[in-house]
């Protein structure tokens, strides 16, 4: 380490102001403090003592999210044994180590193409404002293929990923100053671009022709619409959604690894448990509006609602970032709530948007900022009352 720690200052000058290679200081920073401490002190007081900054933050929330990952490629390689091998196999009759490697074969690409556009994305618009390489889009190239499919194209990936980053953050000013979420700005615009190859039946069928014929792509989320509702006509039962043994996006299938990762934000206090709590809330006070009014597809339980799409990996994991979500404790409560009810009206009045929570968390994402000034105008206002001047 001290090796590596002597080489970076030997060539620290050449990145330096005035240096030969003065404009590529943010490569040069990011390496730097990625691979060592930073070497700066705050020199004046006062000021906070903190050891949380930015990179331990998304380091955390990385943590969070390698359940699902792990989990990720579990369930991938799992689905592609099934496919084309026996379609009535269970997760505990096919080979752990294989399956693993399949998933791992569909989702390293992925994952690959996300992390070379985003992370040139991120290096040249930091590069062109003369600032550092944040560690911002270590969450955002992990979200970002977790919620794709497996078999989507590559060139979908590269698109998506640009737009996500481009639209959802650079726009705005980069980490910090964007309204919406960039992982799922990039999932939500493949949604609408591509809806068939991101949640139609084509999901999990792919081009392979060793696939079998009889084996049906669709989600459990889609079948509760050409069911109408009626649970006795699904193929998985409860405990395989929550688990995440069903066909899905890659990442979002296991309401279990969900809840995993919501144990670790929740213990490092980097989630608010306010939103994640508020979307259960909303999400459970429309579901039971619905149930009383209506049939069919109106009468799913919650708790099915609980654990198929994306409700779980978006309620802790897209609906949390804190940058995109409400500021205020207050504010965090309705805007959790909003997410959780839209996500239910979403699902069940449009099917043609089966992944409510995706849309729901964006439309929040941009009444958030205004959420919040309510919320801190009517505190101000109590104060004001309290204290005699109106």
């Amino acid at each position: 380490m001290r090796f590596l720690e002597e080489q970076f200052h030997k060539v620290a000058p050449l990145f330096g102001k005035g240096g030969k290679f003065e404009k590529l200081y943010p490569f040069y920073e990011a390496g730097d403090t990625f691979l060592l401490s930073p070497g700066e002190r705050t020199k004046s007081g006062p000021h906070v003592r903190d050891s949380l900054d930015l990179k331990r933050t998304m380091i955390t929330v990385v943590l969070a999210l390698l359940p699902c990952t792990l989990f990720a490629l579990f369930n991938t390689g799992y689905q592609e044994i099934r496919a084309t091998t026996d379609p009535t196999l269970g997760p505990l009759d096919v080979n752990f180590a294989r399956a693993l490697y399949l998933g791992l074969l569909s989702f390293l690409p992925v994952y690959i193409v996300t992390v070379a556009v985003g992370g040139l994305l991120e290096a040249l618009f930091a590069v062109v404002r003369k600032h550092e390489i944040n560690e911002g889009f270590l969450v955002t190239s992990l979200l970002f293929p977790l919620t794709l499919p497996p078999d989507i194209p590559l060139w979908q990936v590269a698109l998506g990923i640009a737009f996500g980053v481009v639209i959802g953050k650079e726009v705005f000013g980069g980490t910090g100053m964007n309204i919406l979420n960039p992982a799922l700005t990039g999932r939500i615009f493949l949604y609408f671009a591509y809806p068939a190859q991101i949640s139609g039946d084509l999901v999990w069928i792919g081009d392979s022709a060793n696939w079998v014929d009889g084996f049906s792509g669709a989600t459990p989320l889609a079948t509760f619409y050409s069911a109408q509702g009626d649970l006795t006509q699904m193929a998985y039962s409860w405990s395989d959604a929550f688990w995440g043994f069903v066909p899905g996006s890659m990442g979002e299938t296991s309401a279990a690894a969900c809840v995993l990762g919501a144990f670790i934000l929740l213990f490092t206090k980097i989630g608010s448990w306010r939103i994640m709590a508020g979307c259960v809330l909303g999400g459970l006070g429309m579901t039971l509006l619905f149930n009383a009014v209506g049939e069919g597809y109106h009468d799913v339980p919650f708790h099915w609602h609980l654990v198929v799409g994306s409700f779980a990996f978006g309620t802790v994991f897209m609906a949390t970032d804190p940058v995109s979500a409400s500021q205020t404790d207050t504010g965090r409560w309705i805007y959790g709530f909003g997410i959780g009810a839209l996500t239910i009206l979403v699902r069940v009045i449009n099917p043609a948007y089966p992944a409510g929570i995706m849309l729901a968390i964006i439309f929040m994402n941009v009444f958030a900022p205004l959420i919040d000034y309510y919320v801190v105008r009517a505190n101000i206002r109590r104060r004001e009352v309290r204290l005699g001047l109106q």
